[in-house]
């Protein structure tokens, strides 16, 4: 019986954190975005990460009460998390310097998907800035470990990971999965999937060392940032 209600309070998490980007979706859909986002660079996405955010903190408060759960929203372990910030920052700046000049070498840059108005540049790096981190690291390394750990389990797969990191990492990844239902049909990036996979890992490992999702909130904005800025800056310039 144990078994089998962690079981289901891992699908029940699961659901909740697929289902949260899903309502995201279906509440930005609402609404026109053509007078102050005429190219749909940055408003759409901004109520979409909004909006699921929303829909995780009542969950959290409720969990908070009922089971004590702790969602590391402080800055934990001051020590440990600007280390860990400190050598990812330098570690995915030579990666994405060299990810960068390989696409440039092999003619295989994309260049911005919007029209590179300041209104696009300012609205999107200001979405990537602001909205991308707090939200996603709030559901998929607060709220996700936070939840597993203390209603499934707290044990290590290994020395290097948890089950609760791994766990969020796949269902951050899964996220990246576009599905539609009438009809039926998914489409993604393999690549892309992948990618937020093993980014999950260290963002993850990042809050639990850190025990804080600040420093993994500062780590997801500086990717999106430093790759969209440059590809910004690339496209300008090519």
């Amino acid at each position: 019986m144990k078994y089998f209600l962690k079981i289901m309070a891992m699908l029940l998490l699961a659901l909740i954190l697929l289902t949260a980007p899903r309502i995201g979706s279906l509440v930005a859909d609402l609404f026109s975005y053509s007078t102050i986002d005429p190219d749909g660079a940055f408003m759409w996405i901004s109520v979409h990460h909004i909006v699921q955010a929303l829909v995780i903190v009542p969950i959290m408060l409720m969990l908070s009460s009922a089971f004590k759960i702790k969602f590391g929203l402080g800055l934990g372990d001051r020590t440990e998390g600007i280390k860990y910030l400190k050598k990812f920052i330098l570690v995915f700046s030579v990666y994405t310097f060299i990810a960068f000049l390989i696409t440039i070498v092999s003619d295989s840059f994309a260049s911005f998907v919007y029209p590179l108005t300041t209104r696009n540049i300012v609205g999107h790096l200001g979405f990537q800035l602001f909205l991308s981190g707090p939200s996603e690291e709030l559901i998929f390394r607060a709220f996700a470990i936070s939840v597993f750990a203390g209603l499934v389990t707290d044990k290590r797969l290994n020395r290097h990971m948890s089950f609760a990191v791994l766990f969020a990492s796949i269902i951050f990844g899964i996220a990246h999965i576009r599905f539609s239902f009438n009809p039926f049909g998914m489409s993604f990036s393999a690549f892309q999937v992948v990618y937020a996979m093993v980014l999950g890992f260290f963002y993850g490992d990042c809050y639990e060392k850190s025990r804080s999702f600040i420093y993994p909130m500062i780590m997801h904005s500086y990717t999106n940032v430093l790759m969209m800025g440059l590809t910004i800056l690339i496209s300008f310039l090519r």
